[in-house]
């Protein structure tokens, strides 16, 4: 199950009472802490709360925010004196652009979530459930037993595929899932450069590095337009997303420009296609490395289904095959870092932020503390239980976020997790092979470096 916040009461602090945050330890001359951020960030983030509620980094000569605490981090996702932005949303603007719903605020982020959320309400999902049967069965389908799976290409296959037959309407085979697997593995890592070292000049030079980053984020932009010509082309328009950004309007009545079309098609495609992908990544490391969850999902879906293929219908039953994803989702958050700015002076905590600050947080962090999880590292898909749950905090684990930046397609990305999940576990038992590496890929996104396995019948 998902965990769900409501907004705490706000506490009222006079201006002489708010607090300057402690600076974190540790920065170098001219990076700060970005050196961390790029050695071993997820070890660097998870023990900044030891500093305090809100600590102080500096990148660079940047001074930057980070927020800590469930309940913090809730707050300032409720609060309008906080936006998008900062270091991470303008490293992706390369990626998603300005005029996409993923960095639009105020006027025009409404205007663009009124135009996606049809697609994404829950009484909509249900007609997805076909396309998300049909290529949950063909990944056990193309899977042959004792053979080597990659499960980072197959999993871009899976997601790239849902989402194009669902959400654009298109038949998009492997070879446009591939080229996007292979160009936001490059993508995603050097936008995370980008976010932690601001040294935009050097970025700019004719560097092999820099080279291979600039064709990636062509090819996934040559993707997008592809995909709109071919639409426009068709002359078709099916009742679904595509459709709906080519027909929908600006404030003043008039058709919405064709690069918030393209920027729209990329904040679809892009980034859901990246987390859910390395989220697939890590349930099926997770049914290898734990095989009594594994077993214990395959009995499920036999209780349910009796032993026909699992189907859409299926889902809301799979109580333990969802928990499942959820504890993965808690230990392998695919975003892992966020950020946020400051467009007032305010504060948080009793913290005093001035406007403009940028502010950054980790849920990866967040939903390992200590402090809210009791054996926090284990992996424990029963604390999701209706019993147990209570004891979360509340924003301890948002796995879409919270307020007017939730994840529209929460619920679209849960039914497609939970049946992928529940259709590979109920045919295969998973072992990793010979070169397989399950160690931790940080980008913006987290996924492992190249899981291997081999699928064994049941």
């Amino acid at each position: 199950m998902t965990v769900e916040s409501v907004k705490p009461e706000a506490q009222i602090y006079a201006d002489s009472e708010l607090r300057e945050p402690a600076l974190a330890g540790g920065g170098a001359p001219l990076l700060g802490h970005g050196w961390k951020l790029v050695r071993d960030p997820l070890a660097f983030m998870a023990q900044l709360r030891e500093h305090g509620d809100v600590v102080r980094l500096k990148l660079g000569p940047k001074t930057v925010y980070a927020v800590t605490t469930p309940a913090l981090t809730g707050a300032m996702a409720l609060s309008t004196d906080f936006k998008i932005d900062g270091p991470l949303w303008q490293s992706l603007e390369g990626l998603l652009g300005k005029e996409g719903v993923a960095t639009a605020n105020g006027p025009r982020h409404r205007r663009q979530r009124r135009t996606i959320q049809p697609a994404f309400r829950l009484d909509a999902i249900p007609a997805y459930g076909p396309i998300m049967e049909e290529e949950a069965h063909a990944l056990t389908v193309r899977w042959r037993p004792g053979e080597t799976i990659d499960c980072t290409s197959e999993s871009f296959r899976v997601a790239v595929r849902i989402a194009a037959r669902c959400l654009l309407r298109g038949d998009f085979m492997d070879e446009r899932a591939e080229r996007l697997c292979v160009a936001l593995a490059t993508v995603f890592r050097g936008m995370y450069r980008r976010m932690v070292i601001p040294a935009g000049p050097l970025y700019k030079l004719p560097l092999p590095a820099n080279r291979k980053f600039n064709r990636a984020l062509a090819d996934l932009h040559l993707l997008v337009d592809e995909i709109v010509a071919e639409r426009r082309a068709s002359g078709q328009k099916p009742d679904d997303l595509l459709t709906a950004l080519l027909e929908a309007k600006d404030e003043n009545g008039e058709p919405i420009g064709e690069q918030e079309i393209h920027d729209q098609v990329v904040a679809i495609l892009t980034p859901g296609s990246e987390t859910v992908a390395s989220t697939i990544m890590w349930l099926l490391q997770a049914l290898a490395e734990h095989p009594e969850h594994a077993d214990k999902v395959a009995a499920e879906v036999e209780s349910v289904t009796g032993g026909r293929p699992v189907a859409f219908e299926d889902v809301r039953k799979l109580r333990h095959t969802n928990n499942v994803v959820v504890e993965a989702m808690r230990l392998r958050p695919a975003v892992w870092i966020l950020t946020r700015r400051a467009v007032t002076d305010t504060q948080l905590g009793g913290y005093r932020i001035p406007a403009g600050a940028d502010i950054v947080y980790s849920p990866y962090a967040i939903q390992r503390d200590a402090r809210s999880y009791a054996a926090h590292l284990e992996f424990d898909p029963d604390r999701w239980l209706p019993e147990r749950v209570k004891e979360v905090p509340k924003y301890a684990m948002s796995p879409f976020s919270v307020g007017n930046r939730k994840c529209p397609s929460d619920h679209f990305s849960m039914a497609q997790l939970t049946l992928i999940t529940a259709a590979v576990a109920a045919k295969y038992r998973f072992e990793q092979v010979s070169g397989s590496n399950d160690t931790t890929r940080v980008g913006i996104t987290l996924r492992p470096h190249n899981l291997l396995l081999r699928p064994v019948p049941r």
